[in-house]
């Protein structure tokens, strides 16, 4: 199922939390080779994290981690501005009505639903939030992946060639893609709202969402 959950409520899922920040460690740090930060108990963590964040993530019937993806709002401190401001121009992206996606991963032996299933949820917040666009920097392995989700963003900036390739994304989501979307994961519509209104007691968070 799909949880979703602010940095300040990772406490109550202790098991889930600690799952996803290993396999960030795992995926970032291990697979990709990125210089992330890994602490004593094996989990990736940034000064972003800090900044209680919106998180999806996938969680399995046994409680463990899936898949997962973080949320910011642009206006505040993001990775898009403070580290890849040169892919756009030195302009820095800022809007209520945009918001960052950072640290899309996937644990190692995630389903082929997954990453769908998790580009659902960010619609669902997006629909609800009355968000307009998400932004995020993504390599060139994910290319291929959201190509084959239905979820494909327009490039904003690019540097580096092959497998080095680094960009800058910007997704809207319509409702032919996120039906598209939930084709793709398995998830009925019906099924992927009743996860977020549950997480948010039924409620849309509206503008009072944009100063989280």
């Amino acid at each position: 199922m799909l949880r979703y959950l602010y940095a300040n409520q990772l406490n109550q899922y202790p098991k889930l939390a600690s799952a996803m920040f290993r396999d960030r460690a795992d995926q970032f740090g291990t697979r990709l080779g990125w210089p992330v930060e890994v602490d004593h108990r094996g989990e990736e963590r940034d000064c972003y994290d800090r900044l209680d964040p919106l998180y999806v993530i996938w969680e399995r019937p046994d409680g463990g981690h899936g898949g997962s993806m973080r949320f910011l709002p642009t206006t505040g401190p993001v990775m898009v501005n403070d580290v890849f401001g040169h892919l756009t121009g030195g302009a820095p992206i800022t809007s209520p009505l945009i918001w960052e996606c950072t640290r899309f991963c996937l644990a190692r032996d995630a389903g082929p639903n997954v990453a769908a299933a998790l580009m659902l949820a960010g619609g669902e917040i997006m629909q609800q939030f009355g968000i307009r666009h998400f932004v995020g920097v993504f390599d060139a392995r994910m290319v291929r992946i959201y190509r084959a989700i239905g979820s494909s963003p327009e490039v904003l900036g690019s540097q580096g060639e092959g497998r080095e390739r680094i960009s800058v994304g910007l997704w809207e989501f319509s409702r032919e893609a996120r039906d598209r979307v939930a084709r793709r994961a398995g998830i009925p519509p019906d099924l992927s709202r009743l996860w977020f209104d549950r997480a948010f007691g039924g409620v849309a968070p509206g503008q009072s969402a944009l100063s989280a």
